[in-house]
């Protein structure tokens, strides 16, 4: 290196596969998704940087989706990033950001383009010939959001994306990796451990090696639930019905809302919005048939709970309130419940406004437990083979099988799935019926 001139130290400098190591090189052909499942610290960022920049010399690509989680870990991370496209860029070939068009433009006129999972409908429209996609399995909906990109990837022969993650258990990431046009590339935060300071790797290996967190975090292991979550798939999986089956009737159901505190489409946490219903068997009740037990009551063991619909999402004060009480009477439920400790009477009122709102009934309920202590009753219920999804619900079943007590983020749809399964089970103790 020392006999080399400026100019060729910084030319060597800038060539990705002199110093890259085999896990972070773009695999041979064919593939459609290049699907890099890697631990933390492994340098997948870098990685999806120098494919862009790779794909964009070569001219094999002139318009790019980038996308993230928020909006700000695409700037922040993606393009800004110590590892970021900007960084791995040289000096003769660096794109111009634009913050307000959200978009990278190099020399030649490419650009790449920056969405957030927490925006997908801004991939409706828009095509590319390429897509970097960044940290998938956190995204806030990754569902829609990868649908979105999918149906805009379409330019060229040969469009292609590149999937950078830290697994976590959701269905998408499942899917993905038995997908036949996906090649999978592995590898653990050891891998870069050249790179990393040392007490980093003894911090991890001390406090996660031999642990399922450790299996995902540093081995990048696609794992079923998280460690210490309270549900696992094949509770549900096992006692799934399908949608459309011939379900009997149920005696007693109800919508459940986990609201937002506040409102901003790109920031807000969710709306907990699920339907669910409860029968004295695994089968429901037909009209002619409904009893009750002999001491008036049917005993906890005997009921069954069935999860009917999923309609969660970010939502103004008044779309939720529309949306619950439309499901209200869609379903022809005995009462709307939530939690009134952040909203009070205000949720009420809410709901009294929207369309229909008159004519609900709701229970409203106010914790006085941790989330943990509601949650574990439920979670008993689904180990039990007593809870039963009519359909698939991959967002909500996501937040079940990845939410553990040590959680800090806020599982809405799971939130309001246990204060569904919760107020159908006290209401039927009192062993009267809701309806006339």
């Amino acid at each position: 290196m020392s006999r080399l001139s400026t100019v060729e130290s910084t030319e060597i400098e800038y060539q990705w596969p002199l110093w890259a190591r085999q896990g972070q090189l773009e695999p041979d052909d064919p593939w459609h998704i290049w699907l890099l499942l890697a631990g933390r610290g492994f340098g997948k960022t870098r990685t999806g940087a120098e494919w862009v920049r790779a794909r964009v010399e070569s001219g094999a690509s002139r318009r790019i989706a980038l996308v993230a989680r928020t909006p700000h870990e695409v700037r922040d991370i993606m393009i800004q990033g110590d590892s970021g496209i900007l960084s791995v860029c040289p000096p003769w070939n660096t794109p111009t950001w634009e913050s307000s068009k959200r978009r990278l433009t190099w020399p030649n006129g490419a650009m790449a383009f920056a969405f957030s999972s927490y925006e997908p409908d801004q991939l409706r429209g828009p095509q590319f010939d390429a897509a970097w996609c960044d940290e998938l399995a956190s995204w806030q909906y990754p569902r829609l959001t990868w649908d979105n990109l999918a149906f805009g990837l379409r330019l060229g022969m040969n469009p292609k994306c590149v999937v950078t993650t830290t697994p976590k258990p959701i269905e998408l990431l499942r899917e993905l990796a038995t997908r036949a046009d996906v090649e999978i590339t592995e590898g653990s935060s050891y891998d870069n451990s050249q790179n990393l300071p040392p007490g980093f790797i003894q911090a991890i290996a001390g406090r996660y090696e031999g642990t399922n967190t450790g299996q995902q975090e540093i081995y990048a292991q696609l794992l079923k639930e998280a460690d210490g979550a309270l549900w696992k798939r094949e509770w549900i999986d096992d006692h799934r019905m399908q949608t459309g089956s011939d379900l009997q009737d149920m005696y007693m159901k109800a919508v459940a809302i986990d609201p937002a505190v506040t409102f901003d489409p790109n920031r807000s946490d969710e709306t907990g919005i699920i339907v669910a219903g409860i029968s004295n068997d695994g089968r429901g009740l037909d009209h002619d048939k409904r009893y009750w037990a002999p001491n008036g009551l049917t005993p906890d063991h005997e009921k069954h709970y069935w999860v009917l619909e999923d309609a969660s999402g970010v939502m103004t004060p008044a779309a939720w309130a529309k949306r619950a009480v439309e499901l209200f009477h869609k379903h022809e439920a005995d009462f709307i419940t939530g939690e009134t400790n952040q909203g009070g009477a205000l949720i009420e009122t809410v709901l009294r406004h929207a369309p229909g709102g008159q004519l609900i009934r709701f229970e409203g309920v106010h914790a006085t437990q941790g989330k943990r202590a509601r949650a574990e009753p439920v979670s008993a219920i689904y180990e039990q083979g007593r809870a039963h999804h009519v359909g698939e619900f991959d967002q909500l079943e996501d937040q079940m099988c990845g939410w553990t007590p040590q959680s800090t983020d806020s599982p809405d749809r799971m939130d309001a799935l246990v204060w569904a399964i919760n107020g159908l089970t006290e209401h039927s103790r009192k062993g009267v019926w809701l309806w006339v």
